[in-house]
């Protein structure tokens, strides 16, 4: 089974209504990155996983992010790393805003390096974990594209996107 994405959850896996799961459900090219621990994540830890499969899926392989995740890529981006076709990253939090986990380790320090691969940002007008504004200082920084979704809080099943068929068709353009 060849893997084209690999799905990189948030903080406390992303459940069986969001998004991420049921684009998983829904295509075998999709593998989710395991983690130690979804509920007390480590920068570091989390970083060194990506890393792993990004090694094994190889270089066409597209990663998926949701929240906490995004960080993720930014930290792995930021320093040597194994060679992806593009990532897209959906509702990046702030690690300095009022409303980020505190379980999470290592995550304070954004690093801001433009990417070395394409992306795209998927940021909503109303995120409680990250603004417009920071998340689209974020994306410049990173060289993405950003896509403003319109008021969808966090773009997650609480969101009620379903599916998001719209994520999907979007992320379609690094798969082709």
């Amino acid at each position: 089974m060849s893997v084209s994405v690999l799905i990189l959850a948030g903080i406390g896996n992303s459940g069986p209504q969001h998004w991420q799961s049921r684009w998983e459900q829904s295509d075998p090219e999709f593998k989710r990155v395991q983690q130690r621990d979804w509920n007390n994540p480590v920068c570091e830890e989390w970083r060194d996983a990506l890393e792993v499969a990004a090694k094994r899926a190889g270089s066409s392989v597209v990663v998926v992010t949701h929240s906490l995740a995004c960080l993720v890529v930014a930290h792995w981006a930021a320093q040597g790393h194994a060679p992806i076709k593009a990532a897209f990253l959906v509702a990046v939090p702030d690690p300095t805003g009022p409303n980020f986990p505190k379980e999470a380790i290592g995550f304070s320090a954004t690093p801001t390096k433009p990417f070395a691969f394409p992306s795209v940002v998927v940021a909503s007008t109303d995120d409680p974990y990250g603004t417009i504004e920071h998340t689209s200082r974020l994306a410049k920084a990173w060289g993405s594209h950003l896509v403003n979704i319109g008021a969808c809080g966090h773009i997650n099943a609480s969101s009620g996107l379903g599916a998001w068929p719209e994520g999907y068709e979007l992320l379609s353009q690094f798969r082709g």
